[in-house]
């Protein structure tokens, strides 16, 4: 499968299968879109064919001269015999291995708290509810979930675990009794916690900034952007903002990492369609790992993205793009999360065809100690897994994740962003089609640009490189 698209001047062709990325001038861009309309499964015997030499003059002949074209011909299947164009699908015959590979438990996400001190009005949650009652985690059903995952991760060393709410400061002391406990754990069973926590900051003071550099590999911190799209989607339950109580804190806390890993997560709307300028004002004001997710939520929502948004969206997504090459031009990088790609290594096979591994690999975990797929799941008793006193009792929901992968997904099977997004957001899928193998159109659109984007902006910083040396 090839895709070809441009961008920002470049000329961009994927080859999905071997993941090979080239960029290519006019002439070449050109070429390689006739053989892909052509055949889509070339071989290099047909490449080599008379016919296909014959076909290539009769459509660009008049554009392009016969040795020019003969020669792109020959450089093209050049690359196919190296395996970098038009290579043959070989994960397809892996599937049944990775849906019957033996899975552990390496990741949790704690709902340490079901509640929280502002009134989000796009939170999932329901501010903290998650469809049931306000509850904080106990130290005891806590420790119960960390018992559960040493118990159920077989030889992996490296556990993950994320304090997530509501709004996690509100228990502060379990969390850092959960840490001390499972620092304690580390050293009985060989295993090593990587603690994470998403917060707010509301709560955020010089004590707990302290604890969470020395003991969290990473920290989300939510803000929006600008102070009147933050306030405006983020307030508290009396209706005021929260932006001014919360940049300065996140502003000395970015600081105080030290290059250790955070990054500040913002939701966009359809109030702010111009995200790109709240991802500059991120930057602007010091922080330089972010990322700003484009809002789930029902239709009639007045704050949902709708398709006819998308316009104006991807706009905004190449906006960004080109924003990110001068900045980085300049000496003033940021990473944005969804821009990040790996080109020469990335995910193993399994990560690939299957995605976060909710359901199997990462579980949510309830105040009360219910285990649900992930936390976009819980409140929803279909996906009820099972609890922390007696582990996975619902296998059969464990088993329909488990077999949950790109192509099972049918609008995933001739997706060039299939191995990117590894079929992408299994609730999302779940909650707009009905079926966790299904698909959030929207999302998809989406995840696709910034799939180009990404790739663009790799090979703008190759042909950078390239340029100095």
């Amino acid at each position: 499968m090839i895709h070809q698209y441009q961008n920002n001047g470049y000329n961009i062709v994927l080859d999905v299968n071997s993941g090979a990325v080239h960029v290519v001038d006019q002439e070449a861009y050109d070429v390689i879109e006739v053989l892909n309309r052509m055949n889509e499964d070339h071989t290099v015997e047909t490449l080599k064919s008379p016919e296909t030499a014959e076909a290539l003059k009769k459509e660009l002949g008049e554009k392009y001269s016969e040795k020019d074209l003969l020669d792109i011909l020959e450089a093209v299947t050049e690359l196919t015999e190296q395996g970098r164009l038009f290579t043959k699908d070989i994960y397809e015959g892996f599937i049944d291995v990775v849906k019957q590979r033996k899975t552990v438990v390496k990741a949790l996400c704690l709902h340490i708290a079901h509640d929280c001190n502002l009134a989000c009005k796009y939170c999932f949650a329901e501010e903290g509810e998650y469809h049931g009652r306000r509850a904080l985690m106990s130290y005891e059903v806590g420790k119960k979930a960390l018992d559960f995952l040493i118990a159920n991760s077989g030889t992996r060393r490296n556990l993950e675990v994320d304090f997530f709410g509501g709004e996690p400061l509100m228990n502060w002391q379990v969390v850092k009794d959960l840490v001390a406990y499972g620092r304690e754990q580390e050293k009985l069973h060989d295993k090593h916690f990587r603690f994470t926590v998403t917060t707010n900051g509301v709560l955020l003071n010089d004590d707990i900034q302290e604890f969470i550099n020395k003991e969290m590999d990473n920290v989300v911190i939510s803000l929006d952007g600008r102070k009147e799209v933050n306030d405006r989607m983020r307030p508290f339950r009396n209706g005021k903002g929260s932006y001014d109580l919360i940049v300065p804190k996140f502003q000395k806390f970015a600081k105080s990492r030290a290059g250790k890993d955070y990054y500040v997560r913002g939701t966009f709307t359809r109030n702010n369609l111009d995200f790109s300028e709240d991802v500059k004002h991120f930057a602007d004001l010091g922080f330089d790992q972010m990322s700003i997710e484009p809002v789930v939520g029902a239709e009639d929502e007045p704050y949902a993205i709708r398709k006819e948004d998308l316009p104006k969206i991807m706009e905004e997504y190449d906006k960004l793009a080109v924003e990110m090459i001068r900045r980085h031009k300049s000496g003033e990088d940021f990473n944005f999360f969804h821009f990040m790609i790996d080109l020469e290594g990335g995910p193993c096979v399994a990560k690939r065809l299957s995605g976060c591994g909710s359901g199997t690999e990462y579980l949510a975990v309830t105040p009360w100690g219910d285990f649900y797929p992930c936390h976009q799941f819980v409140g929803n008793e279909k996906f009820l897994l099972g609890n922390v006193d007696e582990g996975i009792l619902n296998t059969d929901i464990r088993d329909e994740f488990k077999c949950c992968n790109v192509y099972a997904k049918e609008k995933c099977r001739k997706c060039f962003a299939r191995f990117y997004c590894s079929g992408g957001c299994a609730a999302n899928a779940y909650n707009f089609s009905g079926d966790i193998c299904g698909a959030y159109d929207i999302g998809c659109e989406l995840q696709k640009k910034r799939i180009e984007c990404a790739i663009m902006i790799k090979a703008a910083e190759e042909e950078q490189k390239n340029e100095e040396e």
